[in-house]
């Protein structure tokens, strides 16, 4: 079995949550959603959990974050173009999505950001598999 990844996230309204996803082209795995957690599937082996802020409190000890004034994590995702990642990234500005940093472009790379309705950064990149081959 290949190895995954769960990321956990608290979010403040699941449904709005859900349905900005939706909007992005992902679904959630039902088998693991309720009314306090979603499963975001990305890929076959990338998932993330989105979590009211008391689900994703049971998980841990400290504060959460105030993503709108601090940061945590940054999820990155690659993507099979450049294209792909303007449409990605359009579609999540358009959707209630906020900008999150300057696009970046180093000609065999290339990559912008958006923030999610609970302020997560995700960035989105591209690079030319010529270069990532060596």
């Amino acid at each position: 079995m290949p190895q995954m990844i769960f990321v956990n996230l608290p979010v403040k309204d699941l449904e709005a949550t859900k349905s900005f996803f939706g909007k992005l082209g992902f679904s959630c795995n039902p088998q693991f959603t309720d009314e306090n957690a979603a499963c975001l599937v990305i890929s076959d082996t990338i998932f993330a959990m989105l979590l009211t802020e008391p689900r994703f409190k049971e998980f841990t000890r400290k504060e959460i974050a105030d993503a709108s004034k601090s940061t945590e994590v940054i999820i990155a995702l690659s993507a099979e173009s450049r294209e792909k990642v303007d449409e990605l990234v359009d579609t999540a500005l358009a959707s209630g999505g906020s900008p999150a940093n300057e696009t970046m472009d180093y000609g065999h790379m290339y990559g912008r950001s958006f923030q999610d309705p609970n302020n997560h950064i995700w960035e989105v990149m591209w690079m030319d598999p010529a270069v990532v081959e060596g």
